[in-house]
């Protein structure tokens, strides 16, 4: 298993096929769930004492497997957030996996984690940062938020001491934040949003004013992932410094925009974050997994989540020395943003400027072109790249029924979802080759 022989070259070959077929695909198409029962014909088990011819198992996959896996990078995948990484960000990821790479410390490997650091110093220039920023790249924003949110509470605590904290959110603000509080401990203050459905500065104030609990967090969301709603930091921020609160600002979805100029402004106010996340897997064109947690204050992490064990303590012996395993609650990852630090480097920022703004013009034409149909409704005027949106006279069932109906005929994966409690449809864009036509047969098939 562990040489180069017969065996393995023949993988290497059935992999290497599949890949190059599997980058070539024009279009991508959407594929379909399949039953569990189907599976299980079409699929047993091959895991056995004696093994299996690697041609058996490859055809499995390519035959069962694969198209049971709906594919995000397609142009048709508008539901959820999809994910559209570039071809060359898939084949470093190869790379990455082929040679091993890992990227837990310096002393094992600070050529990855040098070419790791370039793409974070990126994103906290694109956020107005100062040049001590820094971070790590983790496995998704539920990771981020919760190791983030983790170093709110330690540094509260050398203020107030142990006690129960509390974190303003507000309703739009990411489960995974939910889930993290939970997990910490730490109980949710929620802020009422304004006219806009944002956090801002006047309702945060009056909430922490009488909040019975010290607060150790405001999270501020930057782009929601129901509605691409971003908040409205720079009113947040006096707030935050005023009652000396760690502000973090969960990025995932929208904190692409900050390179894309026809949005920029909306993110005033997040260059005095004291921590945000934005996930390259998502809008940076990313394989998954890969999120980007950003410190203002690397060392306030590192003092929170650096592990300590006589076997780890040649890992400290340099404090000069940069390990990722200090900055969020794991120790063992893989190098996963060099796919995207090979991309970056290969096409050049402005390739992904281009990319988001494509996005963010589409869903603009979007909107107006329901703005220009009888059956259908824009329900808000979109924020970024995500477009909510009614059909007339529908129920509930009548949107699952046309969803699983799009499915089907592989016409889209459109999902309903809910905004003040009413079933709706919406559009995640983010593919830049997803085009107007796409968008009008979707809304004709609702007519």
């Amino acid at each position: 298993m562990h040489r180069f022989d017969e065996v393995t070259e023949r993988v290497a070959r059935l992999v290497f096929d599949y890949t190059l077929e599997r980058l070539a695909l024009d279009p991508v198409p959407l594929d379909h769930t399949a039953t569990r029962a189907d599976l299980e014909a079409r699929a047993p088990s091959f895991i056995r004492a004696e093994g299996n011819h690697p041609d058996d198992v490859m055809r499995v996959f390519e035959e069962v497997i694969a198209p049971a896996v709906l594919s995000v990078d397609s142009t048709r995948f508008l539901s959820f957030i999809p994910g559209a990484p570039t071809k060359t960000s898939l084949l470093f990821d190869m790379v990455v996996s082929s040679a091993s790479l890992q990227a837990i410390s310096w002393l094992e490997a600070s050529g990855a984690i040098h070419a790791e650091n370039q793409v974070l110093r990126w994103l906290a220039d694109l956020a107005g940062m100062p040049p001590g920023a820094g971070g790590v790249f983790v496995s998704g924003g539920s990771a981020a938020n919760l190791s983030a949110l983790v170093v709110a509470r330690e540094t509260a605590k050398r203020e107030h001491g142990p006690r129960r904290f509390a974190a303003a959110v507000t309703a739009h603000t990411h489960s995974s934040v939910a889930n993290a509080l939970r997990i910490l401990e730490i109980d949710p203050l929620i802020v009422p949003t304004d006219t806009a459905d944002r956090l801002a500065g006047a309702a945060l104030g009056t909430a922490l004013a009488s909040s019975d609990q010290p607060v150790c967090a405001v999270v501020a969301t930057a782009g929601s992932t129901n509605a691409g709603i971003v908040d409205d930091l720079a009113s947040i921020v006096p707030i935050c410094r005023q009652h000396d609160v760690w502000l973090h600002v969960d990025g995932a979805y929208g904190g692409a925009g900050l390179l894309a100029p026809s949005v920029r402004a909306r993110f005033a106010g997040i260059e005095h974050a004291d921590s945000f996340v934005v996930d390259p897997h998502k809008w940076l064109f990313a394989p998954y997994d890969c999120a980007a947690l950003v410190y203002r204050e690397p060392a306030l992490a590192r003092s929170v989540h650096t592990q300590d064990a006589s076997y780890l303590d040649v890992l400290h012996a340099d404090p000069d020395e940069w390990n990722p395993s200090d900055y969020a609650y794991h120790l063992t990852r893989r190098a996963r943003g060099l796919p995207l630090w090979f991309s970056l480097s290969v096409h050049g920022t402005d390739a992904y400027r281009d990319a988001i703004e494509a996005a963010l013009t589409l869903a603009r034409a979007a909107a107006r072109r329901i703005d220009a149909l009888d059956h259908v409704e824009l329900v808000r005027e979109p924020d970024l790249s995500i477009v909510l949106f009614r059909r007339l006279g529908w129920q509930a069932d009548d949107y699952r029924a046309w969803s699983e109906r799009l499915l089907d005929d592989q016409v889209g994966f459109v999902v309903p979802t809910k905004w003040r409690g009413e079933t709706i449809a919406r559009f995640a864009f983010l593919h830049p080759e997803t085009t107007i036509d796409i968008v009008a047969e979707i809304l004709a098939s609702m007519a």
